[in-house]
């Protein structure tokens, strides 16, 4: 008898064991641990009680209107879940090409004694948790939101949880399953660039659209032409066809006690078939996908950008040229890294959209205050953006060296060298979007010239210090062991960042908010706006000093912490 075939077949735990054990062992060696539960349980139960709050806030007010309170918690939770339903096949897309043909141990498994659909069902739930906690996370306030304003019993949690499930596994197959007939037509490389470039032109077009259709007018039905026309799109169903629209319909009926059976059945149906034929697929492709995945990508010449740098740093040293053109072809040669301009530039322009759609011209003086106030606020929402941008490009800087950072310690080159190229690198671009973005804004708001400045000069400064502080905590709390880019900015270390980032800005805004209110003031008074100078000597200098302690600090930090650090 041949031995291989009595040989045992391995199961869906002995695949999901290594996993689970290396993420509990790090956990467990972890020295801040306790700090990084403590900080990260507040910040979640933080983020979640003010989700919760907006949308049981939403709920009474939906509620309290006669008649169409509850078409406008259907319509609401409809749109909830198809908002999360396109962000899970996009995330389910990216990550499976990564959990199915680009993991470092899937060597080992495929050359294990297990099943084919073994395989699948460990791969498919790694990709499920990798793809849609934050999703699930998301929508646990959103849900309690619901049960909470309808005095809903166990059963409703009971059957939330089981909504969810199947709305999680829907996605994930289809997402594998996209994946995996690409990967068999186009080496898995030059797949990932495809999915990137898709994913992304998918994900912009979608929040153009979702944003131009203006969904607040569900707020304001004045601005429809009868209520029967209003009423008829409340009762239109947002997605017939898309799981969003059973699960919605599903946990609203039994809220509203009309529980509708068909829609459970129908997504959790849907999620089986999904899986069955996910599994055939699985069996059927997976061997020559994998075969075609571990093709090399092509060598592309970046001689010509390098030639553009040389150029533009002509004046500075060699070792500075070196540096400034690796950063910029490490930047270029990934598709996902670049690619998420295009993203980047969609949403610069649904945010100025929604600059422009503010109702801010009531009356010649009311008018003038507030333009001036949205146009000053807008300081600290555009430098949450950069700050957002600098988490995902910056952040990561030092991290994405890998485990070959210690080729770049033992060279000739210093390492305030290495970090002063990678502070350049990412500062001008930021700038390239943060003072289009603050001067546009301005401009369309029809700002008074000097709000227009001291919001573009403290734009200025805003980002140099968060380039800094983006730069400096990413040495500080390095990843260096990542297979995935996208994981470094969501580690403890990012939303370190993000919170310093955040505190920053606050405090910018308010050392200016002085000179900006006397400015103001003089003008509602009657008179002419004018602007005070010790309160604009004391915001600015503030401000200033601020921002020069956010440069300075995490700069001098990660240095050393890179030159304290043995590879």
């Amino acid at each position: 008898m041949n031995p291989a075939a009595v040989r045992p077949r391995a199961g869906l735990l002995w695949l999901l064991r290594p996993k689970l054990r290396t993420k509990l062992n790090r956990a467990k060696t972890d020295e801040g641990k306790l700090f990084k539960g403590f900080l990260l349980s507040f910040v979640g139960l933080f983020f979640w009680t003010l989700i919760f709050a907006v949308i049981f806030r939403m709920l009474q007010y939906f509620r309290g209107t006669q008649g169409i309170g509850d078409l406008l918690a259907g319509k609401l939770l409809g749109i909830a879940f198809l908002t999360f339903l396109m962000i899970l096949v996009l995330s389910n897309v990216i990550t499976a090409l990564s959990t199915f043909f680009l993991s470092e141990d899937l060597e080992f498994v495929v050359a294990a004694p297990v099943e084919s659909e073994t395989v699948y069902a460990a791969r498919l739930i790694e990709t499920i948790v990798d793809s849609s906690w934050m999703v699930a996370l998301l929508a646990v306030p959103l849900l309690v939101a619901y049960g909470v304003v309808y005095a809903a019993g166990p059963t409703y949690y009971l059957l939330a949880i089981a909504t969810v499930v199947p709305f999680l596994v829907i996605p994930a197959v289809l997402g594998s399953a996209a994946t995996l007939l690409l990967v068999n037509i186009f080496p898995a490389r030059r797949t990932r660039d495809l999915l990137a470039l898709v994913g992304l032109f998918a994900a912009a077009g979608v929040v153009a659209l979702f944003r131009f259709l203006r969904p607040e007018r569900l707020m304001s039905p004045e601005e429809f032409s009868s209520l029967v026309d209003f009423i008829a799109v409340l009762r239109t169903p947002t997605s017939t066809w898309l799981p969003s629209e059973w699960a919605a319909q599903a946990l609203m009926t039994h809220l509203s006690g009309d529980f509708d059976a068909f829609s459970f059945a129908f997504l959790w149906s849907t999620a089986a078939m999904c899986l069955v034929v996910g599994a055939w697929l699985h069996r059927r492709y997976f061997d020559g996908g994998f075969t075609r995945a571990q093709e090399g990508a092509e060598r592309k010449d970046g001689r010509q950008r390098s030639q553009v740098v040389d150029r533009a740093l002509r004046g500075a040293e060699p070792s500075t040229r070196v540096m400034v053109a690796k950063e910029i072809r490490v930047f270029f040669r990934d598709t996902t890294q670049w690619s998420q301009l295009i993203l980047l530039g969609v949403l610069v322009a649904v945010y100025v959209y929604n600059i422009t759609v503010l109702p801010l011209y009531t009356g010649e003086e009311v008018s003038f205050l507030l333009i001036n106030a949205v146009s000053f606020l807008n300081l600290g929402l555009a430098g949450f953006v950069v700050a957002a941008i600098a988490a995902r490009f910056v952040f990561p800087a030092m991290s994405i060296e890998g485990r070959m950072m210690w080729l770049m310690q033992s060279s000739p080159v210093d390492i305030r060298t290495i970090f002063w190229s990678k502070y350049w690198v990412g500062t001008i671009p930021l700038l390239l979007v943060a003072l289009p973005l603050i001067v546009g804004t301005n401009l369309v708001l029809q700002a008074s010239t000097f709000v227009l400045v001291l919001t573009t000069v403290t734009m200025i400064g805003i980002t140099f210090a968060l380039t800094s502080l983006a730069l400096g905590f990413g040495a500080l709390f390095p990843n260096y062991d990542t297979e995935n880019v996208a994981e470094i900015p969501t580690s403890f270390g990012g939303l370190l960042f993000m919170m310093a980032a955040v505190s920053y800005l606050v405090g910018v805004v308010i050392l200016e908010a002085w000179p900006v209110y006397y400015f103001l003031d003089s003008r509602v008074r009657g008179g002419e706006a004018e602007v005070g100078m010790v309160p604009l000597l004391m915001g600015v200098a503030g401000a200033a000093i601020l921002t020069a302690l956010a440069i300075w600090l995490p700069l001098r930090a990660g240095i050393r912490k890179v030159q304290s650090v043995d590879f």
